[in-house]
């Protein structure tokens, strides 16, 4: 198996993908609802990037490389409009992390996405969304102080330094909370229930 060609295919697409992200960012439109163009294209790498694992297995840091690695990361994150294989992904995510193939950072993220969407307490509090009070914040969590010692755990600062660091990140994106939060909560929760994450 020739792992350089696919390393590069991975960091192509996760290329294509934040090429996209970028250019709604500047014509501020990120925000809102799931932008169409975004949702193909996080379906279309999920499903390439789910026949590459289907033939290599989790690409580890050992078989394509950090970058190629970290891009692959990226491209589940994003692949939201997939439960079952965000949920896959997690698990062989697990395993590489437990076999030290993998960053636990990455394993973090994921597991919060998928508690977030699947209306669960996030363990690290690293997924979040706007407030009542249109700031940025984190989704809910189980206990702070567990939630700051997860953290630690693995290298990452506490969930009040990276509040900070989330907000002051939206304010030179020029990100801007959605203009009729109830009504964004209602397609989100519709939205999730069509693709499967909820019933």
């Amino acid at each position: 198996m020739d792992f350089k060609n696919v390393a590069e295919k991975i960091i192509e697409l996760k290329n294509d993908d934040l090429k996209l992200r970028s250019r709604l960012i500047q014509g501020g439109q990120l925000g809102d609802e799931y932008n169409e163009e975004m949702e193909k294209i996080h379906n279309r790498n999920a499903k390439i990037l789910s026949k590459v694992i289907d033939t290599i297995g989790y690409p580890t840091i050992d078989k394509v490389g950090t970058e190629a690695s970290e891009a692959a990361w990226l491209i589940i994150q994003h692949a939201i409009g997939q439960p079952n294989f965000m949920k896959k992904c997690a698990k062989l995510l697990e395993n590489a992390v437990i076999e030290k193939k993998a960053d636990p950072i990455n394993l973090a993220y994921l597991t919060d996405r998928i508690a977030v969407f699947e209306r669960k307490e996030q363990l690290y509090g690293t997924q979040f969304d706007w407030d009542e009070n249109g700031k940025l914040s984190p989704n809910p969590i189980d206990d702070l102080t567990k939630v700051n010692q997860r953290r630690k755990s693995i290298g990452l600062n506490t969930l009040e330094e990276q509040t900070v660091i989330i907000r002051h990140q939206a304010e030179r994106e020029n990100q801007s909370p959605p203009k009729d939060l109830e009504k964004r909560k209602q397609v989100m929760e519709k939205w999730k229930k069509k693709v499967g994450w909820i019933k």
